[in-house]
């Protein structure tokens, strides 16, 4: 299993100076292969006979040419050319397979980063040793156990991270303690209701700072460009920007873990978010959940206790069915939030209601899986858990 723990740097300015260097170069090289890529595709056109472009071909051009055309890539680590190069050839491969857009030019200053191979740094206690530069500090240690696979040292408004990726048999977790199935419904006035009766009202990181947020626009907006006033302006910006997500994903990861921890199924709807995003009214609050992520940490937290992760079918209707005798209430708009059932006259809370739905699809779905006898308006998610960040370990409470 593949997991990434994202630690932050310290270094010094001199450090701060080789690390922007090096992203500099990984950024001059991708943007090179991909003009070459480009023209070598369009020689192929005309000519057949032309090998088409490749990524490991256009590594051997760069290392052919680079002592004599570009001397200044020879003062950073030799993996910040190649892996650069690297990554667009999969960006290519992602392209042709239709999972992504034709790659683009990476620009200066967003995203700034370079990547190592395992055989090009190492790690003792808290600090991390970069070829050509030496020892840099990092505020934490790294919190897994196993083969270090390769590091990714990004830049994110003018802090400097190490993302560390290593191959572990298991996280050293608990198993679920199974108090039963839960339904999670997601929403914007509470960011997730279960089906027991909690609920978690969710940070709403932008809408907290919001006013700080246009102020700093505001400020930024009046500076001169190129100006250091607008530098730093810029900075102060990028630095709430950063705060933001930082707030956002910390309470993600805090509910996240919580369900994961107590509930062995977890039932939860598969939302189309970018359809939901196309309401200019709700657009921002939608935005500022961040319900993706949720979910992307509910499918790996969930497989490393052993739990199971049932995703509704986009259509289920959890909020219209009465989740007492299964009548559905066709007229519920959405500013309702208690309705009355025609069917038993059962009062119900429109979220509470629905996560129970969601709660009796998850663990039907769990039962036609097993060879029982099931509605199927679920399936149980069992994908690979991807790269993530190490969690906080704070525990969620109850609204």
């Amino acid at each position: 299993m593949l997991v990434a723990h994202r630690i932050r740097l310290a270094p010094n300015n001199v450090q701060a100076a080789y690390l922007a260097r090096a992203a500099g170069v990984a950024r001059f090289a991708y943007n090179w292969a991909l003009v070459e890529w480009k023209r070598q595709y369009e020689a192929g056109k005309l000519d057949q006979a032309l090998p088409k472009p490749s990524e490991a071909a256009l590594r051997r051009q760069l290392n052919a040419i680079k002592r004599e055309q570009f001397p200044w890539m020879l003062e950073v680590t030799k993996n910040a050319p190649q892996m650069a190069i690297m990554q667009l050839g999969e960006a290519f491969k992602n392209f042709f397979e239709r999972r992504a857009r034709y790659p683009a030019f990476r620009k200066k200053g967003r995203r700034d980063r370079f990547s190592l191979t395992n055989d090009q740094f190492r790690l003792e206690g808290k600090k991390l040793r970069i070829p050509k530069l030496g020892w840099v500090r990092m505020r934490e240690a790294l919190r897994f156990a196993g083969r270090i696979v390769a590091a990714t040292i990004s830049r994110t408004a003018g802090h400097w991270y190490a993302s560390i990726t290593v191959d572990t048999e298991h996280p050293s977790l608990s198993p679920a303690e199974n108090q039963g199935p839960v339904g999670v419904d997601l929403g914007i006035a509470a960011l997730a209701t279960l089906s027991t009766g909690e609920k978690w009202a969710g940070p709403k990181a932008l809408r907290f700072l919001l006013g700080r947020l246009r102020r700093l626009s505001r400020a930024l907006s009046r500076k001169v460009k190129g100006s250091r006033n607008r530098a730093r302006a810029r900075l102060k910006l990028a630095r709430l920007h950063e705060r933001i997500a930082n707030m956002r994903r910390d309470s993600l990861h805090q509910l996240s873990t919580s369900i994961a921890r107590r509930f062995h199924t977890i039932g939860i709807e598969d939302l189309n978010v970018k359809g939901m995003m196309a309401n200019s009214r709700l657009a921002r609050a939608i935005a500022d959940m961040g319900f993706r992520e949720l979910r992307r940490q509910l499918e790996y937290k969930s497989a490393w206790r052993g739990g199971h992760l049932v995703v509704a079918d986009r259509w289920f209707a959890s909020s219209r069915l009465c989740s007492c005798c299964g009548s559905k209430h066709e007229a519920l708009d959405l500013g309702t939030r208690q309705w009355t059932c025609p069917g038993c006259k059962t009062q119900h809370d429109r979220d509470i209601n629905a996560a129970i739905n969601l709660k009796n699809m998850a663990v039907s779905s769990t039962v036609a899986a097993c060879g029982g006898e099931g509605a199927g308006l679920g399936r149980e998610h069992k994908a690979k858990p991807a790269p993530v960040k190490q969690e906080s370990n704070g525990k969620a409470c109850s609204a």
